[in-house]
């Protein structure tokens, strides 16, 4: 193998390294009667083609407002509860085991759609907007809405407020 190749995978090392992440590991920013993300695997960690972060919704709890992304897709895996999910005009419910898919460019939102707490992963890819998860955490548990769009535009991510006020009133949600 030639020295160049050798220190590409010495690099590649560097950014990530085998690890078991047990159930208690991963930093969790936000307190429990908010919607909480702990952090499994970073965009960085993952040579930036995907980042992997667990949300932790109390009952009713709306995660995110209605937005859409530009740069990447969400994939969120069902753990514990039942996540309702906005995907464009299409309403659906995941139960624990199920996938569902939020591309790119289409305006989605999701919350937990029951009275017990709900658990998904949330896999980002790429990588990198979970960084906007940390930065709105910094602001505290409401951050207020032009903060959220704020940083959210920073990230290639449109919100809409005015659109999220309707999902709150029918399911009966908190934000």
């Amino acid at each position: 193998m030639s020295k160049d190749r050798a220190g590409d995978r010495k690099n590649s090392r560097a950014v990530a390294s085998a690890r078991v992440l047990g159930p208690g590991d991963g930093e969790i920013m936000g307190a429990p009667d908010v919607v909480r993300d702990r952090f499994m695997v970073s965009g960085v960690e993952a040579g930036g083609g995907f980042a992997l972060v667990e949300h932790l919704m109390p009952p009713r709890a709306l995660a995110a407002p209605l937005h859409l992304h530009t740069r990447e897709d969400e994939y969120s895996y069902v753990l514990e509860g039942r996540v309702g999910a906005l995907l464009g005009d299409e309403e659906v419910f995941g139960e624990v085991g199920d996938l569902i898919f939020k591309p790119r460019q289409q305006w989605h939102t999701f919350w937990n759609a029951g009275d017990v707490p709900a658990r998904i992963l949330e896999i980002i890819s790429p990588g990198g907007f979970e960084q906007a998860f940390r930065e709105m955490h910094a602001f505290g548990d409401t951050p207020d809405p032009a903060v959220i769009a704020e940083i959210a535009n920073r990230y290639g991510v449109a919100v809409d407020f005015e659109a999220t006020e309707p999902i709150l009133q029918r399911h009966g949600l908190v934000f």
